[in-house]
């Protein structure tokens, strides 16, 4: 019997995450789509501020409410235990939703800046269920973008840019503690492709295809795996003639838009294009590409138009 899914979608304020998580609901046929702000809420109605004034605050401005701030090295430290401590009330009652919706065997998308990878205990949950615990990450300035707009959009201009410094603190602590705990990092260059990338890690299969083609080619080699059929490129070894050991390298490669600005920097930056080149060719442009699709259906029709080019490495 199938597992129902169980879906973590976390970040920082400002970054995206109730826009890809209700896409990512409508992608995958999903009704419970719960936001941990939510279930502060209902926290707060349960816990008063004299005990908690941490929870009364908000995740970027809970730092203000502890006692022992002279114990702590720097502001970024001091943010990061205020966020903790603010999310620490809300946890357990995010685990006991989990547990609810299981046991009715549904499947549930929670998404919430209180989606602390290693504070959240997913573990006792995956022999009944099927986790996916995503941590969205965006570049400064396209944050600080959204993170405007969404501010005027809530009517809270002033307070919420008011705190932008502190709430990129709490982004870079997010993708540190998604690092550390195995929690899939996904950059959000745009809606389409991030939700096509966690589709592809839900619902997909992978498999390592043996690759040959010069840098010139890579373009075309990206254009059919990401562009034409929504897939993703995990990470790539080199083949290095007289190393012991392959070169493997971490590449989570799946928006369009910013797979085209790096085969744009191939053309204008000659130091990244030469040292691409020469990686090439110690490898004899032959190459491991770990590819995933959203069904193996998809992942055939990748393979297979990239034999018809020619792309495909075959040992004579």
């Amino acid at each position: 019997m199938k597992k129902p899914y169980v879906i973590l979608v976390g970040s920082a304020s400002g970054i995206g995450k109730s826009t890809v998580a209700a896409e990512l609901a409508k992608r995958l046929g999903i009704k419970h789509l719960i936001e941990t702000d939510f279930i502060r809420e209902v926290v707060r109605g349960v816990i008063g501020s004299e005990y908690a004034p941490a929870l009364h605050k908000s995740s970027f401005n809970a730092y203000t409410t502890l006692r022992n701030q002279k114990n702590f090295n720097n502001k970024e430290e001091l943010i990061n235990a205020g966020f903790v401590e603010h999310s620490s009330f809300v946890i357990p009652a995010i685990e006991k939703v989990i547990g609810r919706a299981i046991a009715d065997y549904d499947d549930i998308i929670l998404e919430g800046v209180h989606l602390i990878p290693g504070l959240i205990n997913t573990e006792k949950f995956k022999e009944d269920a099927s986790i996916f615990f995503f941590i969205l990450s965006s570049d400064k300035e396209s944050h600080k973008e959204r993170f405007v707009k969404r501010a005027m959009q809530i009517h809270r201009g002033g307070k919420q840019l008011e705190y932008f410094k502190e709430n990129r603190t709490i982004h870079d602590f997010l993708i540190s503690r998604g690092i550390e705990n195995g929690v899939k990092v996904v950059e959000t260059e745009t809606i389409k492709g991030t939700v096509q990338n966690m589709v592809t890690s839900i619902t997909g299969t992978c498999d390592t295809i043996l690759l040959k083609n010069t840098v010139d080619e890579l373009a075309d080699v990206v254009d059919i795996i990401i562009n034409k059929h929504g897939g993703s490129i995990e990470d790539v070894t080199y083949l290095i003639s007289g190393s012991k050991e392959p070169l493997k390298r971490k590449v989570n490669a799946s928006d369009p838009q910013k797979t085209k600005k790096f085969i744009e920097s191939l053309q204008k930056k000659p130091n990244v294009r030469k040292d691409f080149e020469h990686l090439y060719k110690l490898s004899k442009n032959i190459r491991g590409t770990k590819i995933c699709a959203s069904s193996k259906a998809v992942l055939d029709e990748i393979v297979k138009d990239l034999d018809e080019k020619g792309f495909v490495y075959k040992e004579e």
